[in-house]
């Protein structure tokens, strides 16, 4: 069974993280997706609210399962669930620099956990959740980046969040 890690903070999960999953998912036998925290970043929904919203836009590929991880390192994660990888989507050649990184690190703390860098979808190269999250802000169509369950959750969100 080869079972690959996809970390990130998901927040929101958008379709280039779909494609990702997808094209993962045909190229192993289990994808696990990892919502984690990241120091730099200061996320809009929960970790239950992520993972809701990615089990609903995943739920039809059968080889898929979500995981919150909030306080716990991904390679710790990739261990406990015996991944062979962990996969990473790349968008411009600025992400390597930092996934390389990560990647090295990973290696050092695991050397039998692989780290795979997927180069994103062309369609998708632009997409990042904080350009959807500042999108959604202003009230703008976010239907060509993310599902439709996912922009009525973020439009909520907003005006939760701004009043």
């Amino acid at each position: 069974m080869k079972r690959i890690i996809y970390p990130g903070t998901f927040d929101p999960l958008h379709y280039g993280h779909i494609d990702i999953t997808k094209r993962a998912a045909k190229l192993f036998d289990e994808v696990h997706i990892c919502i984690s925290d990241n120091l730099h970043k200061n996320p809009l929904f929960s970790h239950e609210e992520r993972m809701d919203m990615i089990e609903e836009c995943v739920h039809d590929i059968d080889n898929v399962h979500v995981h919150s991880n909030p306080k716990n390192l991904v390679i710790r994660f990739a261990k406990e669930h015996d991944a062979v990888a962990i996969i990473r989507g790349l968008r411009h050649v600025s992400d390597f620099e930092l996934e390389f990184q990560m990647a090295m690190v990973n290696h050092g703390i695991n050397s039998d956990i692989s780290t795979i860098l997927m180069v994103s979808n062309e369609k998708f190269l632009h997409l990042n959740s904080t350009i959807i999250r500042e999108l959604a802000k202003y009230n703008t169509d976010l239907s060509k980046f993310v599902p439709k369950s996912i922009e009525r959750k973020l439009i909520e969100k907003m005006k939760e969040k701004n009043g």
